[in-house]
């Protein structure tokens, strides 16, 4: 821009006092000074809208790169999938081939190594509650006395009534 020193501002401003006027001069120093003003508004904004422009540029290199990048990465991923993929059908046959050898070699070993169902679960439950009930049933009582276990068995309620303290209950405060 214009380089504009203090001694060049008051020689302006010499010359157009002699050549103005003083009357006329605040009117014209006004003047010039709003059509200064809209200049350097006027240049700020052009600048601006340069800045912005530049960044526009770079922010479409910037997303036209990444957009490379993640094709580049999704068509790395999709190949690795397919070879995992690939590599998981071959395992999965290779599997099954080695299970239907070791049927053929273990088929007479079939009848062992039989599941139980349902209804032989439900009989064994029952079965194991029984034989429980008398273990601990056929003790006598003196025994279970001397060892400590249950003789009876007691509510929660009749417990509290049992072992409350006295009716004689001690009051901090009367």
């Amino acid at each position: 821009m214009i380089d504009l020193g203090l001694t060049k501002i008051a020689l302006i401003g010499a010359v157009a006092l002699v050549v103005i006027g003083p009357e006329k001069l605040p009117a014209v120093a006004r003047m010039a000074g709003t059509l200064w003003g809209r200049a350097q508004r006027y240049m700020s904004s052009v600048k601006a809208e340069v800045n912005r422009e530049m960044q526009m540029e770079e922010l479409n290199k910037m997303h036209s790169g990444f957009m490379s990048a993640t094709a580049k990465i999704n068509q790395t991923v999709t190949q690795s999938l397919s070879d995992v993929q690939q590599n998981f059908t071959e395992a999965g046959d290779s599997l099954s081939e080695a299970m239907a050898e070791a049927n053929q070699s273990y088929s007479g070993y079939s009848e062992t190594l039989r599941v139980p169902t349902d209804e032989e679960l439900a009989a064994k439950r029952r079965d194991f509650r029984k034989k429980k009930l008398s273990q601990t049933s056929s003790l006598p009582i003196w025994f279970k006395r001397s060892t400590g276990r249950k003789t009876r068995v007691m509510s929660g309620a009749a417990r509290v009534a049992r072992y409350r303290p006295n009716s004689r209950t001690i009051r901090f405060f009367n």
